[in-house]
């Protein structure tokens, strides 16, 4: 009997206990906790899974899950043994052994869409100090002394800027003391804010008080473990990662995980065959397969797929979902380069340009390139074609539109 589809769950945990259709994600935890990266940005377009598979490594990692093992059995993480040689029998469950071993701090800005800076602080602020509550024992644990006790009541929405901005890294502190352990930290959905700053013309204000709390939390941090960050874009290394050296970034061109967020084609053939649709795989390619992520071609999108699979209708879920407020005003103000272009695009062309998929927003005005890279980074857009011109020291893409 075919499992039930659930549409619009975002919670791992829940996926699992109520039987929910899951397509296995967990060889993502193996891949990205034996590539030994400090701090990860993974960026991919929206509705791809990115806050499915951040719950899915929180319920993992997280203390809070210990003896939770049962939310893994039967998937891949849980028969993954130790590389070989290691064990010689092949009895030892490495990542059995770390399930639910560290404290983790988890949080997502997908929220934090205000028209105006001091909302966005006060937004960002808010969700450290829910995050604090989580861990309101703290205080009264014997981990800390009273200057510090002190600090912790202060974290607020109204809280000073230099309490906001080093928050994150004094709760590591904290954790690192009472557990014993380094934390992880995952924050879902970064950029948000980001955009909206760009928008509505507060991006200044945003990216000082945004380089600050990044640095702090992600590399003056001597509690820190690993990181995961998620979001749409890969926002400039200038303007916000400028003092990260440890970030490793994984964009829609990079072969890291490029089958970790979305569907491949062998999966969705096997999710028809569940709902005795696999007669319909032609269709649905026809509709869905869309998106290039690496070197992995006919990826789908998730969305599209569990809605399919829901209502046994075609149509363009992810589209419909879309409400884009910094590609619809790039649209409407673009030059008229761009307005040919984009018809071309939607006559089934292919643009030749050079991209940089490091977003500059200050440059999304004026150049075009900027722009093209935004609309990749979007899922507007994907490469069908790449080459590299050494001599020029340049990367030029042909891009066409996804489905």
């Amino acid at each position: 009997m075919a499992r039930t589809v659930g549409i619009g769950h975002q919670d791992f945990g829940q996926i699992i206990q109520n039987h929910l259709f899951y397509i296995d994600k967990t060889p993502f935890i193996r891949e990205w906790w034996e590539s030994g990266d400090a701090v990860t940005l993974i960026t991919r377009p929206r509705r791809f899974g990115k806050t499915l598979n951040m719950s899915m490594v929180e319920q993992f990692f997280s203390l809070e899950y210990a003896d939770r093992g049962d939310l893994f059995e039967g998937l891949s993480i849980w028969q993954a043994k130790s590389p070989d040689g290691e064990n010689p029998l092949g009895e030892d469950y490495k990542y059995r052994k770390l399930q639910g071993t560290f404290p983790v701090i988890s949080l997502s800005f997908a929220s934090v869409k205000e028209c105006c800076f001091s909302d966005t602080r006060k937004q960002i602020c808010q969700i450290i100090r829910n995050v604090y509550n989580k861990y309101d024992f703290l205080p009264e644990s014997g981990c800390l002394n009273g200057d510090e006790k002190e600090h912790f009541q202060k974290i607020s929405a109204e809280m000073e800027n230099y309490l906001a901005t080093g928050s994150l890294n004094a709760l590591s502190n904290y954790l690192y003391r009472y557990y014993g352990k380094k934390v992880i930290i995952l924050l879902d959905e970064y950029d948000t804010p980001m955009q909206e700053a760009w928008v509505h013309g507060y991006w200044q204000e945003m990216i000082t008080f945004a380089r600050s709390l990044f640095n702090a939390t992600f590399k003056t941090n001597p509690s820190l473990e690993r990181a995961i960050m998620t979001g749409i874009t890969r926002v400039s290394k200038e303007s916000i990662f400028s003092d990260l050296n440890n970030l490793e970034v994984v964009t829609a061109t990079s072969e890291k995980y490029e089958t970790s967020f979305g569907f491949t084609e062998e999966e969705v053939w096997e999710a028809l065959r569940e709902y005795e649709r696999y007669g319909e795989r032609g269709k649905v390619k026809d509709w869905y397969d869309g998106f290039i992520f690496g070197r992995k071609r006919d990826i789908y999108n998730p969305w599209s797929v569990l809605n399919y699979l829901d209502k046994g209708r075609l149509s363009a879920y992810w589209v419909n979902t879309n409400n884009n407020s910094l590609v619809d005003r790039l649209v409407r103000r673009g030059s008229k380069n761009i307005k040919m272009d984009m018809e071309n695009l939607l006559k089934g062309g292919i643009l030749e340009t050079k991209i940089d998929e490091q977003i500059v927003f200050d440059q999304l005005d004026q150049d075009e390139t900027a722009i093209w890279g935004l609309f990749l980074a979007s899922g507007y857009l994907k490469v069908e074609k790449y080459e590299s011109d050494e001599e020029a020291g340049e990367d030029l893409y042909g891009l066409v539109l996804t489905n």
